[in-house]
């Protein structure tokens, strides 16, 4: 079984995935993935209080995937193991969480996932340059060379894309929807504007938006927060 849901902020809003509590967990080994759209933020101190709620996570009948957002500690984050993991690359941060990396493409239970974290920050003018926020929250040159480069190898037709944050035109609609709010556009929004009429792909799903949210104007597309999917 592979399950993916929306940001969990460190202990913030992980209630979610406590197995004790919600059915979909059942039966559940460490041979299913739950994938996380980002903003894991249990790499954020490594402190105590990251390592309880790590191994409280590891002691979970699943394995815990995630994408990177921008509210992650990424100098932490890189220093974790690197290694090549059902056919992408991954920082490894325990035996059973595993940081999935930018422009990867995995097989994972026959399916194919397109991985590309990131985003940017809205409240970057309330935070502290490497304390709080960092450079790396969105991709390098080599990132987005790289993603493109993995996509045309695929002949850019992957099962299911991961990312943090959306394609300009579905960010401009989930800002209407929240009403009185607004999304810069960057360059990583562009980027999948670029690439998403060249993909072939069945679903897409991404976090961020702090909202649970099926476009209107792509449909195959799905923004999750709370929400816990059951890929089929």
């Amino acid at each position: 079984m592979i399950l993916i849901t929306g940001d969990i902020h460190g202990s913030h809003d992980i209630s979610k995935l406590d197995n004790t509590k919600n059915p979909i967990f059942k039966k559940l080994t460490k041979e299913d993935y739950l994938i996380i759209c980002g903003d894991f933020g249990l790499v954020w101190y490594n402190d105590m209080a990251d390592t309880l709620w790590r191994t409280w996570l590891d002691e979970k009948p699943f394995t815990t995937l995630f994408v990177d957002g921008n509210h992650e500690n990424f100098d932490l984050l890189y220093e974790f193991p690197e290694e090549e993991w059902h056919g992408g690359r991954v920082h490894k941060i325990s035996d059973s969480i595993l940081h999935l990396m930018r422009g990867q493409l995995f097989d994972l239970q026959g399916k194919s996932f397109f991985t590309m974290g990131g985003a940017e920050s809205h409240d970057k003018a309330h935070r502290t340059l490497d304390r709080s926020i960092w450079l790396q929250e969105l991709p390098s040159d080599e990132e987005y060379a790289n993603a493109l480069t993995t996509l045309e190898k695929c002949n850019y037709n992957v099962d299911y894309v991961i990312t943090h944050c959306a394609p300009t035109d579905i960010q401009n609609e989930i800002a209407e929807v929240k009403q009185n709010f607004t999304y810069t556009d960057n360059r990583l929004t562009k980027f999948f504007s670029d690439i998403e009429p060249k993909l072939q792909y069945k679903r897409w799903f991404c976090g961020h938006y702090h909202r649970n949210y099926v476009s209107q104007i792509n449909p195959n597309f799905e923004i999750l927060f709370n929400k816990i999917v059951k890929l089929p």
